[in-house]
């Protein structure tokens, strides 16, 4: 069991959905909230040196135990693009919407659709130890946009039939790339990661 953790990340959407996560797994005593930090630069290659540089710069910056996660759409028929740049596929200040159109036109015509969701979390903790962990859930990407929920890329990733965005967010955080991969993080850190 965590004391306090803050979650490494500026987007509310990803805030709540770690929040929600991480609540049910009974790993944190407390999430701080209200807490800020300078930007954070993803310069690294890969979504673990991501995850590791917001960690590690969060926990610099709070002095708590900081918890941060990159993840990545690896569509096969682009040979893995976006990947680490999913969110900023359409440019640097893309919105959800002009990532999703892009990705929807660069797939026009292209009938093998198969793709992954990757998430990577890294906890630093206070005394600056490092853990990483990794979620994957396989999918395909749907042709249009289906369903009302979610957020990024989840209107138009598909699994067993539904988007993420057609699912209620119990529903999807039993499957999604980042549940996993906080499951995992709870296992690693000796919780029950069967408990959400």
């Amino acid at each position: 069991m965590i004391d306090r953790i803050v979650v490494a990340s500026k987007n509310p959407d990803k805030i709540a959905e770690v929040e929600e996560v991480l609540g049910g797994l009974g790993l944190v005593r407390e999430i701080v909230r209200g807490l800020d930090w300078p930007d954070v630069e993803e310069t690294e290659p890969t979504l673990i040196g991501n995850a590791l540089l917001k960690a590690h710069a969060v926990r610099s910056a709070t002095g708590l135990t900081a918890v941060a996660d990159d993840t990545g759409l690896e569509v096969d028929a682009l040979g893995g693009e976006p990947g680490v740049h999913a969110a900023r596929y359409a440019g640097p200040e893309a919105s959800y919407s002009d990532n999703v159109t892009k990705l929807l036109r660069e797939m026009e015509g292209v009938k093998r659709r198969t793709a992954r969701f990757r998430t990577a979390i890294a906890l630093v903790d206070e005394s600056g130890r490092e853990l990483t962990v990794e979620g994957v859930v396989e999918g395909e990407i749907t042709t249009e946009r289906r369903g009302a929920g979610g957020f990024g890329y989840d209107p138009v990733f598909s699994v067993g039939g539904r988007t993420f965005s057609e699912m209620g967010s119990e529903e999807k955080h039993r499957v999604s790339h980042r549940a996993l991969a906080l499951r995992a993080l709870a296992a690693a850190l000796g919780a029950d990661p069967d408990r959400s």
